[in-house]
């Protein structure tokens, strides 16, 4: 076999996932922040696991912002929701999804390194507890509207947040 044959069948054993089991892909992305001034942002997007092993979204890191967590909304009573940093992350079990969407979990941007401006891509990795990193571009949709999960930005405790 020659150098190059040799080359391209290592580079090729190490393309392939770390696990067999569970096999991720991000669908339907998008981040946005509430306006330009904001000192946070949030990314959405739906999590395929297409294998037949569970696995779980466990860390999110990117260069977008200051500090980057995996968030959630739990109910706080008398109707306001209050987001909070998931620490143990987010399941996806075999052969299912589970979406990142507004007014539910989503991952959290907090001290933005630059303002979330329509069209921008960030680049942001993800990590699953089986499936390892994935890096994806995330683009900035600050005029999608949601109509599943969306919450009334005045209902929302945001005194939970920091961006230190």
């Amino acid at each position: 076999m020659t150098f190059a044959l040799k080359a391209i069948a290592a580079l090729s054993v190490c393309a392939l996932p770390l696990t067999a089991g569970a096999e991720i892909s991000i669908k339907d992305a998008y981040a946005r922040s509430a306006s330009p001034v904001a000192k946070s942002g949030a990314a959405f997007f739906v999590i395929e696991n297409t294998g037949t092993e569970d696995d779980q979204l466990i860390d999110a890191r990117s260069d977008a912002a200051k500090k980057v967590e995996l968030h959630t909304h739990i109910d706080a009573g008398n109707g306001v929701m209050q987001m909070r940093q998931d620490e143990d992350g987010f399941p996806v079990p075999g052969g299912a999804s589970h979406a990142l969407a507004r007014g539910g979990d989503h991952v959290m941007f907090m001290g933005l390194n630059a303002p979330f401006e329509q069209g921008n891509m960030l680049n942001v990795t993800l990590v699953f507890e089986k499936a390892g990193e994935i890096e994806v571009q995330i683009p900035v949709d600050l005029e999608r509207q949601d109509a599943h999960g969306a919450m009334q930005h005045g209902k929302m405790d945001h005194g939970k947040m920091n961006s230190n």
